[in-house]
């Protein structure tokens, strides 16, 4: 048996990837803050806030202690993309300089305006990094059933060895070295996720959803390619897939945030009280835009709604009445 494999956020994309993981054949160390709520759920082995009704694997074992992580082949970071900087700086006190940490969550640093493996590798210098993303429901993939993701690290070998060792019966992992493709994929996606579930809300039709979603992934493609990702990253699981996903359900936290502003709700009344990574999102991606005098109307009608600049029906108007271009 090898070393097990490290999971740093017991919610439910990290109970879900802990299950994953041990369907595939890994021994789990599962971390969350709570001594307490690691021992009920060693107990119970359901994650009932989370995921009701998923048990947890019989080779996952929950604890409080973050040393438990240090003989870890992987730690996959699976804590909000806020709390990056805070969870690296605490796992880097206990993790050989030579252990992988996977980055789980989808986002950009809005303090610093930083991409996500940026800021790992800031707190966590000459440490070798990689990201998860992809179409991916946590229940899904908690409960077996067939899902694929993109894991991407610039070490091509160790891309190849993590998506090796995450690969199941149930979850398939391709691999890639575009790191920053995929980060991207996985946080401008959010944001336009948003943008999908007000116009859902809104009742603005099927045929507007569509332009969006194909509109957007041509927001998302101009911004990759700014930054230095590849066209062909965004084009596979980690960009083209997880946007689809992502904008057409509402098991999509963000879709539901965006469908309860398209209903009426205000911003705080739309979150219901939960972590929204599109909403915290927002305002870095279009200030890195700007930047690099990116073109994303999308994005920027996003993050104008979130800050109380404009409605939703001021927005709509505002794209629609865009000078008219060519399709790009």
């Amino acid at each position: 048996m090898g070393k097990p494999i490290g999971i740093a956020g017991a919610g439910a994309w990290g109970t879900a990837l802990a299950n994953a993981a041990a369907i595939a054949g890994n021994d789990v160390i599962l971390w969350m803050r709570s001594p307490k709520q690691a021992e009920d759920l060693g107990k119970a082995r359901t994650n009932e806030r989370f995921l009701p009704g998923v048990r947890l694997h019989d080779r996952i074992t929950p604890t409080a202690d973050l040393n438990q992580l240090a003989g870890c082949h992987a730690v996959l970071l699976v804590t909000p993309a806020q709390t990056t900087r805070e969870m690296t700086a605490a796992l880097t006190r206990v993790l050989p300089s030579e252990t992988p940490l996977v980055l789980c969550a989808k986002g950009i640093e809005r303090s610093t305006g930083s991409f996500l493996c940026d800021v790992v590798e800031e707190v966590r210098p000459n440490a070798p990094v990689a990201v998860l993303s992809g179409p991916s429901f946590a229940h899904d993939v908690a409960r077996g059933l067939p899902t694929a993701v993109t894991l991407a690290c610039r070490d091509a070998a160790l891309a190849e060895d993590l998506a090796t060792a995450l690969s199941g019966p149930t979850l398939r992992v391709y691999h890639r070295t575009d790191v920053r493709g995929v980060e991207i994929g996985g946080a401008a996606k959010n944001v336009l996720a948003i943008a999908c579930g007000a116009v859902v809300g809104r009742g603005l039709g099927e045929s507007a959803k569509a332009a969006l979603i194909a509109r957007g992934f041509a927001e998302l493609l101009r911004f990759a390619r700014a930054y230095g990702a590849k066209a062909e990253t965004l084009m596979g699981l980690s960009g083209l897939g997880d946007l689809v996903l992502t904008c057409s359900s509402a098991q999509s936290r963000n879709f539901s945030f965006g469908l309860h502003l398209g209903q009426g709700l205000s911003v705080e009344a739309a979150s219901g009280g939960k972590l929204v990574e599109g909403a915290t999102t927002a305002s870095a991606l279009v200030t890195l835009a700007k930047a690099k005098n990116i073109d994303m109307p999308i994005a920027e009608a996003v993050e104008q709604i979130l800050s109380g600049a404009w409605t939703l029906d001021q927005a709509v108007d505002a794209l629609m009445n865009r000078p008219i271009k060519s399709e790009h």
